[in-house]
């Protein structure tokens, strides 16, 4: 799997955040892994029902419309630390703005202009839901209206990125993950992003801001 990963030609990196960060790599893996398995499904997709992603830049509808995000603690790490150390004036002001007003339950705090802001740390729920055909309507959550055109994910892919994070959450060793995987022991992690408390985000990126360490996680 280590070479497969390796290969992985949409793997973000950090090449000095690695060698401190062991959780780092963990998720850029995983990311990866996901991303290709998306690319893969939607080849797939279009071929099987003669089909095109909707899916585009400045859609956002699932951002504004889906209140039940799933996210990993591992995830939730690396939003805190894209968000405190890599996010850049402006954008970094407008975000903590957001986090600060965001009322659990509304809208995700990331979505700006219609765009993900932390489109390279967005969720794995996030990167896996696509839509063929037409774009969302207006407060459509097409998952229920019109299911046939919501993209499957490869299990595979998705059994690959949980096996590559599980480290993060002690679990080692192949017979260990392949049981962790098996049992779904991840899902019990998941917590929803919508109903988080992302004021302490904000905070941090102004204890950042002004010279103090920034402890990682929510």
């Amino acid at each position: 799997m280590k070479n497969k990963q390796k290969n992985l030609s949409t793997r973000i990196s950090f090449p000095d955040d690695e060698k401190t960060l062991p959780w780092l790599p963990l998720i850029l893996d995983a990311f990866a892994i996901i991303d290709k398995g998306i690319s893969v499904a939607i080849h797939e997709h279009e071929k099987k029902f003669k089909t095109r992603l909707a899916c585009s830049k400045g859609c956002g509808s699932c951002c504004r419309t889906h209140k039940d995000i799933p996210l990993y603690p591992l995830e939730m790490v690396a939003i805190y630390w894209h968000a405190i150390e890599k996010l850049e004036q402006p954008l970094r002001g407008m975000i903590k703005k957001q986090l600060l007003s965001h009322k659990k339950g509304g809208t995700c705090p990331f979505l700006l202009d219609g765009a993900c802001s932390i489109h390279s740390f967005r969720p794995i729920a996030c990167r896996q839901f696509n839509v063929f055909n037409s774009p969302c309507s207006e407060g459509e959550d097409p998952y229920h209206t019109r299911r046939k055109d919501v993209l499957t994910p490869l299990e595979k892919y998705t059994h690959q990125a949980i096996a590559v994070m599980l480290p993060f959450y002690g679990i080692t060793g192949e017979a260990a993950k392949a049981h962790a995987v098996k049992s779904g022991f991840i899902h019990t992690q998941v917590r929803v992003l919508q109903s988080c408390d992302w004021t302490e985000l904000a905070r941090r990126m102004d204890d950042f801001n002004f010279g103090t360490p920034a402890s990682h996680g929510g």
